[in-house]
């Protein structure tokens, strides 16, 4: 007789076993014995073999056509004339991102600034350049000379100390370099500023608590964060300069473009020509991507990925 108003514990039941056949058709199988077939794409397969079949005959007609003059492309690719215009395209791309991205750095900030008068002025700038076509400003510059006969230094609104004509201060490189650099400038605000509003506030409140100055602050912990963010966009905007630098053909500026449309004028020989300004578009847009691969490897450290 029991002491305890507990029930008995029944043992427990075995459950039933499978019979032969259900185990034959699989229903009880564990996971190690269970069949797995992998998904099947075939309208993938069938747009790699479309694909590979177009990119095929593209090659072909590129080696087989005779239209394209490989024996002129090879001639003129490493010409003196077309060495020495790629050479000018480089230094327009280089002056224009410089300077354009130094002024862009001082407009992004005044953007940011708490005066209302920045901010407008900043804002102004911006709105003006980017909405201005970029050929007319190059024009604008060009004949600065036909706008202002000279320029005058001295006190605001009132005498001048000495001036000088502009007849010859702006010629067509400076011109040139002067209105990429300008243009540059308003997008280049955008993207910094961007990126500075990127980084988290909590930390400038972070590194204020702590007493670091504020030149510090931006040096060391705004701008090695915002990289990551400007970065992209800044080198899509430089590669797009180098691109847009053909744009001072219209000042006869002996560029890449410039220099290739002269040459075909002679000969008669367009394809070819035009396929060498093409490579070395191709080419010098692989190198500035291969450093903007490196650079922005630089700024990703300690960065997950």
């Amino acid at each position: 007789m029991s002491l305890t108003s507990d029930p008995p514990i029944d043992p427990p039941v075995e459950p039933p076993a499978d019979p032969p056949a259900a185990k034959e058709a699989g229903s009880g199988a564990g996971p190690d014995e269970l069949t797995v077939v992998p998904v099947r794409h075939p309208w993938r397969w069938v747009a790699i073999a479309a694909t590979a079949v177009l990119l095929a005959q593209f090659l072909n007609g590129l080696i087989t056509n005779p239209g394209w003059e490989w024996d002129v492309f090879a001639q003129f690719f490493t010409a003196p004339t077309i060495l020495k215009a790629v050479w000018i395209t480089l230094q327009l791309t280089f002056y224009g991102t410089a300077i354009g991205f130094a002024l862009g750095i001082v407009l992004a900030f005044m953007r940011l600034s708490a005066s209302g008068f920045l901010r407008t002025v900043a804002y102004g700038y911006i709105w003006a350049f980017r909405s201005i076509p970029l050929i007319v400003q190059l024009l604008f510059w060009f004949n600065l000379a036909y706008l202002y006969k000279e320029l005058t230094f001295g006190i605001p609104f009132g005498p001048g100390f000495f001036a000088f004509e502009t007849m010859n201060l702006v010629g067509a490189m400076s011109a040139a370099v002067l209105g990429l650099a300008l243009h540059q400038a308003a997008y280049a605000a955008e993207i910094v500023r961007g990126g500075v509003l990127a980084v988290g506030s909590g930390q400038l409140e972070a590194a204020a608590a702590l007493g670091i100055p504020k030149f510090r602050q931006l040096r060391r912990i705004v701008l090695p964060q915002a990289m990551r963010s400007i970065l992209p966009n800044a080198a899509n905007e430089i590669i797009s300069l180098f691109k847009g630098t053909s744009i001072v053909s219209v000042m006869a500026i002996g560029e890449l473009f410039y220099q290739v449309q002269v040459v075909y004028g002679r000969n008669g020989r367009v394809v070819p020509l035009l396929l060498v300004a093409t490579v070395w578009y191709i080419l010098l847009t692989t190198a500035l991507s291969v450093l903007q691969h490196y650079v922005e490897r630089h700024y990703a450290k300690g960065a997950v990925r």
